[in-house]
């Protein structure tokens, strides 16, 4: 049996010449830049639970802008639920709609008995937002569940 010469230039199996490598090389894709959408006025939503606070910016048609949380600022467990972990969430939202979305103005409507209703307001405030009005949209149950039975000791 005889022995195949190799092809030193050429690819195994087919034989043909290779190509050199800057040839190799696809060219880059470029995404399209998205266009910076401006936002003036927004309306803030905070959810104050007792164990959290959820800040969401969205704009006047409801779209979320930008959102932040104790939780996802990095406070853990019951730190979650104090007034500074809201303010810091605050701080940090209030920064990317001012700085991204240019936002100058916004409409607060806080819910929930939590104890960061009070300094996520003032910290976006303090973040350069002029807050036009302050709502609070917490639900009210009209006589809501029926209550657990009396209890028998």
């Amino acid at each position: 049996m005889a022995k195949e010469p190799k092809a030193a230039a050429g690819t195994p199996e087919t034989g043909a010449p290779a190509k050199p490598a800057a040839a190799a090389k696809r060219k880059k894709e470029f995404k399209k830049k998205r266009e910076r959408r401006t936002v003036p006025h927004g309306l803030v939503h905070i959810a104050a639970s007792f164990n959290n606070t959820q800040i969401t910016i969205t704009d006047t048609d409801g779209r979320t802008v930008c959102w932040s949380s104790a939780g996802a600022i990095g406070f853990k467990g019951s730190r979650k639920g104090t007034p500074y972990a809201a303010q810091q969430a605050s701080l940090a939202a209030a920064g990317v709609a001012r700085d991204q979305y240019g936002m100058k103005s916004v409409e607060v409507r806080v819910k929930g008995p939590g104890s960061g209703r009070e300094s996520a307001v003032r910290a976006l405030a303090s973040a350069g937002l002029h807050i036009v009005v302050i709502r609070d949209v917490t639900p009210i149950p009209h006589n809501g569940c029926r209550p657990p039975k009396r209890r028998r000791v």
